[in-house]
């Protein structure tokens, strides 16, 4: 299975990239949607507005932030929207904050990366199941 991994969106695009997501509720500041090489752009996947306010890029928020942001996932329509979107590709999640590890883009990948190693196991048990 294909990785999924993060970047930032002023970053140009690689060859490597695959589908290129936009996992942020706002877009980028000083970007032109034709500079951007986008493929799609979830706002919805992103952390709710409240969330985001309370976090403000605190790094001394950033683990209780990740709890709140994964909970808010777990029932998050846009998890199945992005994971049949990129299927077994490889994805590029990108994101337009500063610092590169304490951002919601990183917490993201590493849920659909669980995600997606979950369906083909439900799969597998429910053919198992029904045979």
């Amino acid at each position: 299975m294909a990785s999924i991994v993060i970047k930032r969106v002023y970053e140009p695009r690689a060859p490597d990239d695959g589908k290129r997501i936009l996992v942020d509720r706002l877009w980028p500041r000083g970007l032109q949607k034709e500079e951007a090489s986008i493929d799609l752009w979830s706002k919805d996947i992103a952390p709710t507005p409240s969330l985001r306010v309370w976090f403000d890029h605190r790094a001394d928020r950033f683990t209780e932030f990740k709890q709140r942001y994964r909970d808010e996932l777990k029932s998050n329509p846009a998890v199945t929207e992005v994971l049949k979107a990129i299927g077994d590709r490889k994805a590029t999640l990108l994101y337009a904050a500063r610092d590169t590890t304490v951002n919601h883009a990183s917490i993201l990948a590493g849920f659909l990366i669980k995600a997606r190693k979950k369906k083909p196991m439900a799969r597998k048990l429910a053919a198992k199941h029904l045979s």
